[in-house]
């Protein structure tokens, strides 16, 4: 059964690794991984901050959503990770559901994805995200990331 809590300071090793895991494509693709994903540092800001849940089967943490509240009833996805070998068994949506049902009030989610990851692309399209913009975040280097908003009518 998959489970979400509140990360806490002592997870942060564990999530760092499982990130870096989790991201390893990213690094393959681009030459590097979301910045600061790779310290323990940035692990510990995001729980410092609160909106930062690990992902749990049973006992086992498996993965990690980090959110920013932007006011207005927007919320900001910032990462959802899954370690690999839980990948593709229904987790992410799960994630989604668990975001989307404990904060019922947000109007607005919003996320970026790079431009290389498809999977990312087909997965948050089926959960009613829609591709809005495409940014180029460094001038010099062919790297692209995809912005995407779900607005919530209700």
């Amino acid at each position: 059964m998959v489970k979400f809590t509140t990360a806490l300071e002592s997870d942060a090793k564990i999530l760092r690794d499982i990130a870096v895991s989790a991201f390893e494509e990213d690094k393959i693709n681009y030459g590097s991984m979301p910045p600061g994903i790779e310290a323990i540092e940035w692990h510990l800001s995001k729980i410092k901050n609160g909106m930062y849940y690990k992902i749990m089967i049973e006992d086992k943490i498996v993965g990690a959503i980090n959110l920013y509240d932007l006011k207005n009833n927007h919320f900001r996805l910032g990462a959802v990770y899954i370690d690999p070998t839980y990948q593709n068994q229904g987790i992410g949506t799960k994630a989604i559901d668990f975001i989307e049902n404990t904060y019922p009030d947000v109007k607005k989610w919003s996320l970026d994805t790079p431009y290389k990851s498809y999977k990312n692309h087909k997965f948050y399209e089926k959960h009613g995200y829609v591709k809005v913009e495409e940014v180029k975040p460094v001038a010099n280097i062919d790297f692209w990331l995809f912005e995407y908003v779900k607005e919530i009518k209700k």
